[in-house]
């Protein structure tokens, strides 16, 4: 069975030339977006996606904005709103030492050099110069790990594993 990995949400419409507007859920919005690249649409309460090839890919504001090929007219797009854009993990390319994907990172416990257990990373959050892993403890507070060397000192993905070192009031 194929597994299939989030790259965004078509929030709306944009103009009449059958462009969307996506609240992008990829690292690698060049690459998801080229022109030529399939992507698969799965809409609410279907279980069919529809494959996508970008046509034409832009920025706009906060939003990724695509042209599909073959979809270049408002009409036939505006059923796409709410739907949301996949990839299969065939389409996943290897990354670089240090580089991991959302889904490897999610799961992960995060221990300190002593072994402590700290809790499970939830989320990751992207707001600029660096991410933000979401670790939740065991009693479901939230502790915001920022993806810095000084912090982050090693991520074994196998182990499900991710050692740091707090920096002072890090923890507290």
């Amino acid at each position: 069975m194929e597994k299939w990995f989030n790259v965004g949400k078509i929030v709306n419409t944009h103009g009449l030339k059958g462009e969307v507007r996506v609240i992008s859920k990829t690292d690698f919005p060049e690459k998801r977006y080229k022109t030529g690249n399939k992507l698969f649409l799965f809409l609410p309460n279907s279980h069919t996606p529809i494959e996508l090839t970008v046509k034409q890919h832009r920025t706009h504001k906060n939003f990724d904005l695509l042209t599909f090929a073959g979809y270049e007219n408002i009409n036939l797009v505006e059923t796409f709103r709410d739907g949301v854009l996949k990839v299969p993990e065939s389409q996943l390319t290897d990354l670089a030492e240090d580089e991991f994907y959302f889904h490897e990172i999610i799961g992960c416990r995060v221990l300190l050099p002593s072994g402590e257990e700290i809790g499970t990373i939830s989320e990751i959050l992207t707001p600029g110069a660096n991410d933000v892993w979401v670790v939740k403890d065991k009693t479901g507070k939230e502790i915001l790990i920022p993806y810095i060397d000084d912090v982050v000192k090693n991520v074994d993905i196998g182990k499900k594993t991710v050692f740091i070192e707090p920096m002072e009031g890090l923890l507290s």
